[in-house]
């Protein structure tokens, strides 16, 4: 077999896995096996650059910088539904549908009303060749790339799909990402997104497509339109959606009456809390496409198709108490603690008050009848209060001024929602919360040590701090309740064995506020050291790439602080990695340092791999495309054309391999 078979082999196999696992949800390989295949792809690619392919699954990673979004006509308007809110109102809609056809032969498609961002896909010869967000129905943004990155958005069609045709769906992200997204959030001390609808459509408007492709995004479709579709139903559309690939809900159903499309409603609006993703309404359509034809459009809508929307999930109920948690950061989220209700399937016993500003926007008082919305919140919230049942002797809420932990007055940044307790060396929910975060998964990763522990060996008096965690014995840890002689030991076995952990890590651990994995990552293989990252200026930091003024200043404020650097020179002493290891840092000179490459073409000297090592390896950075932020092209043999043309455009150094080499002797 030659390269190009092999490679368009490992690209077909490796889309068929993809189509299983994201749109089938039944894999046959299991992740690793994936990965393995996909990196074989990568580095034949890699060496074998004339065979590029843009649809390519190697290319789902993104990392292409869009800095302004084309407006695009669309080809074919995208409508907004009519809105129903009772059944009463979906048999008016029948009436004038059969009035309209002349006849009450009638079928209908019923679908799940998906909570998400609009867009519209064009497919041309079986490839994605265009994704345009709705806009106002007449023109969108192209946000092609973006979407590209989305796993479940097939790039190449498979059987009898037409010439060119577009696809409509809604780009959603599921309520288990959704979660996850957040938990990482508050685990760096971040405000948490608010809901999943809103965080997807601003996740397709990034301007760097390897950010989106790290969000867990998802693609459900549900509308082909173009010319000559080789089928004359909504029903049998979506079923040619799938055949060609495309991710469409097995939730529609067909219904030959309304008193069936009744029954669809009944059914999901009960077991919609089953759902992976948020829908709020069932989508009708009259099924056949000629009688859609027939009945046309109103100014904003299309005649044959109405949206029920299910009623909002609220329960009311009574708000006993307001109280106040403090964050690992110091920062104070209000929670209503209320009479336990059933809501969306679970009960529910407290609600977010999120903070001051919407306490008294509300007008919430302890004693108040209250409205809770259950959303995609991480925890159900008060959306309004029954004033009718208020108490005449009810007082407006005070919210507090001085720490519930530790009574210290609490602080409230300039353009900042959130109160905040400064103490953050002797509040104890702060403390115990740096020790959790340090001893985390992600972070030091300490085996026989949990959450719960950390909270009993801070009441007991065994530790203060995380690098108190290196002093302790297991006689000391053995009295402590649930812990016997072998968890003990376990305990102390994974303290020491915290000392293997990487650098990166290490710093992700200490709980640098806004410094969280990805940063963590970046600041370590940038200054290399805890020392030379401790004696960083403002300035050094902010010009560091993706660092920011507000991640810079909260580094600089972390090591300004004495206890910090006492800290760590305690983890020095102990032996944790405060410095990047040989097998970590190939680090061979800083010749490139503040310069740009993209490499381009076949060499004779270096593989592609190789040579983005050695630019890395001598300060540089390697971009993916071309950019006014390039300094240097690397050109191979067969360089694309499309690439040279930019670089000539914005001016970018075009240089050889032997230009390279003369650069980093």
């Amino acid at each position: 077999m030659d390269i190009l078979q092999k490679i368009t082999a490992l690209r077909e196999e490796l889309q068929q896995h993809n189509y299983n696992y994201y749109v089938l949800d039944a894999p046959v390989i299991s992740d690793l096996e994936f990965d393995m295949k996909l990196k074989e792809l990568q580095e034949l690619e890699a060496k074998h650059p004339e065979f590029f392919d843009e649809n390519s699954p190697t290319q789902r990673v993104g990392g292409t910088i869009t800095k302004n979004f084309n407006t695009i006509l669309h080809e074919y308007r995208m409508y907004s539904l009519d809105n129903g809110y009772s059944k009463e109102e979906l048999h008016e809609w029948e009436q004038r549908v059969q009035k309209g056809l002349g006849t009450t032969e009638v079928t209908y498609t019923c679908e799940l009303k998906y909570d998400g961002a609009s867009i519209s896909l064009t497919y041309e010869n079986g490839k994605l060749s265009k994704a345009v967000t709705r806009g106002d129905g007449f023109q969108g943004d192209e946000i092609t790339n973006n979407v590209k990155t989305i796993r479940s958005v097939p790039l190449k069609l498979k059987g009898d799909y037409p010439e060119k045709f577009e696809i409509r769906g809604e780009i959603i992200l599921p309520l288990k990402g959704f979660a996850k997204m957040n938990e990482e959030l508050i685990e760096i001390g971040e405000t948490p997104y608010s809901n999943p609808r809103n965080t997807a459509s601003g996740s397709l408007k990034l301007q760097d497509s390897a950010l989106v492709a790290k969000r867990p995004l998802d693609c459900l479709l549900y509308s082909i339109i173009g010319n000559n579709l080789p089928f004359n139903s909504q029903f049998e559309g979506l079923e040619k959606a799938r055949e060609w690939g495309f991710k469409v809900p097995k939730e529609a159903t067909l219904a030959k009456s309304i008193d069936e499309v009744f029954a669809f409603i009944d059914y999901w609006d009960i077991h919609r809390h089953n759902l992976p993703y948020e829908t709020d309404g069932v989508v009708v359509k009259v099924n056949n496409l000629y009688q859609q034809e027939e009945l046309g459009y109103t100014a904003k809508s299309p005649r044959w198709a109405i949206a029920y929307k299910f009623k909002a999930e609220q329960a009311s109920t009574l708000l006993h108490t307001i109280t106040y948690q403090v964050g690992r950061t110091g920062a104070i989220t209000p929670v209503a603690n209320l009479e336990p209700v059933q809501l969306a399937g679970t009960i529910v016993k407290r609600a977010s008050l999120h903070n001051a500003d919407q306490i008294a926007k509300l007008d919430v008082r302890e004693g108040d009848t209250v409205f809770v919305e259950k959303g995609g919140e991480i925890i159900p919230k008060i959306i309004q209060v029954d004033f009718e049942k208020r108490h005449a002797d009810s007082v407006p809420t005070q919210y507090i001024t001085h720490c519930p932990e530790c009574d210290t007055e609490l602080i409230r940044k300039e353009g900042e929602a959130q109160h905040y307790c400064p103490n953050f060396y002797g509040c104890p929910p702060q403390i115990v919360g740096r020790i959790q975060h340090y001893i985390s998964r992600k972070a030091m990763d300490i085996e026989g040590l949990g959450g719960e522990t950390v909270t009993l060996l801070y009441n007991s008096g065994l530790i203060e701090n995380y690098a108190d965690l290196y002093e302790l014995k297991k006689e000391q840890v053995i009295p402590l309740e649930r812990m016997a002689e072998k968890s003990a030991e376990n305990l102390i076995n994974g303290i020491e064995k915290s000392k293997e952990i990487p650098f990166e890590r290490v710093l992700y651990a200490l709980g640098i506020r806004y410094v969280g994995e990805t940063v963590a990552k970046k600041l370590a293989k940038h200054y290399k050291s805890i020392d030379n990252l401790a004696n960083a200026s403002l300035i050094d930091l902010i010009l560091v790439d993706e660092i920011g003024e507000r991640i810079a200043q909260s580094v600089v404020d972390f090591f300004y602080n004495e206890k910090n650097r006492l800290l760590i020179e305690r983890l020095k002493g102990y032996g944790i990695q405060l410095e990047m290891q040989e097998s970590e840092n190939t680090s061979v000179s800083d010749k490139l340092a503040s310069n740009t490459f993209v490499v381009s073409g076949v060499f004779e000297k270096f593989s592609r791999d190789e040579l983005k090592k050695a630019i890395e390896d001598n300060g540089g950075k390697v971009g993916s495309s071309i950019s006014s932020k390039t300094n240097y092209v690397v050109a191979g043999a067969n360089m694309g054309p499309a690439k040279l043309e930019k670089a000539q455009k914005l001016g970018v150094a075009i240089i050889s391999e032997d230009d390279f080499i003369e650069m980093i002797k």
